[in-house]
């Protein structure tokens, strides 16, 4: 069946990319949920022009759609999109996460030039090695427990449905986007250790792979520091914090928020939408 005109052009390139980077990492987008920004995510995809493109885990939800099919156009076009990238030249990654992980049992196969990989070792263009893992393997809940990892995404999907009707009475009165999911991850003393020690353990495991670094997802916290010599990059999600990680031609990495991005005119410098480059020591 021949495709309408209109939907063509909404997957198309724009003629002049916004961000042109040699590499991105996006990951937990989870498509299928009411959460994922998908349309938002569109745009961010039109916007960039990569030669690698990793996508590290969580990107289709099955333990949400498990529960209620939840299938909007927007989430068909992103796949549609990730696909067209494939096709154009681009080479995109797939690392699985937990709530993808039905996909683990493809790794080694090509989707519609789309590669299904259990973890990477990416080299940046200075010639640092970068382990890609989603990072859910590294988390106790979901291993040693998964009822509790379901108890707890539930409780986060509840807590993500009070954020869009509060924030929609906020936007009526005139006051910025606020998360209460994010505020909660950072003040509960308990959720502030967990991060740290989720972290602190990647980074390790990166390091007695011979890794420089480390580049993961999983915790929806978009950082870039260092931990013990080891550079730890977490590219965020696209269900609250709407960030990726980039490396340029050069193989600096950093933090592209995309709410600050989009904001920006288009003729604007983009550094105020990029967060400041951890150093990694040769």
């Amino acid at each position: 069946m021949k495709r309408e005109p209109v939907f063509d052009a909404l997957l198309a390139e724009p003629a002049e990319p916004r961000l042109v980077v040699r590499t991105v990492w996006i990951s937990d987008l989870h498509l299928g949920t009411p959460g994922c920004q998908a349309a938002r995510l569109l745009d961010f995809l039109r916007a960039v022009e990569c030669q690698t493109l990793y996508l590290v885990g969580d990107i289709v939800d099955g333990w949400q759609l498990k529960r209620q099919w939840y299938w909007p156009q927007a989430h068909n076009d992103v796949v549609q999109k990730l696909l067209r990238k494939a096709r154009k030249g681009t080479r995109v990654i797939f690392v699985p996460g937990n709530h993808d992980e039905f996909a683990r049992r493809y790794v080694e196969h090509n989707f519609g030039g789309i590669e299904v990989v259990d973890d990477w070792m990416h080299v940046t263009a200075d010639g640092r090695r970068l382990w890609v893992v989603h990072g859910d393997l590294f988390d106790g809940v979901v291993q040693c427990a998964r009822w509790l990892a379901h108890l707890g995404d539930w409780a986060y999907e509840t807590v993500l449905k009070l954020n869009r009707h509060f924030n929609s009475l906020r936007a009526r009165l005139g006051l910025p986007y606020w998360s209460l999911s994010r505020y909660l991850k950072f003040k509960v003393k308990r959720a502030v250790s967990y991060v740290s020690d989720f972290e602190t353990a990647v980074a390790h495991e990166a390091r007695r792979r011979g890794a420089h670094g480390v580049v993961c997802g999983h915790i929806h916290h978009a950082e870039l520091r260092e931990i013990d010599g080891i550079l730890y990059a977490n590219d965020g999600d696209w269900v609250e914090s709407l960030t990726a990680l980039v490396e340029h031609h050069d193989g600096r990495l950093e933090i592209v928020d995309w709410t600050r991005l989009e904001a920006e005119p288009l003729d604007a410098a983009a550094p105020a939408a990029i967060a400041d480059t951890t150093p990694l020591p040769a």
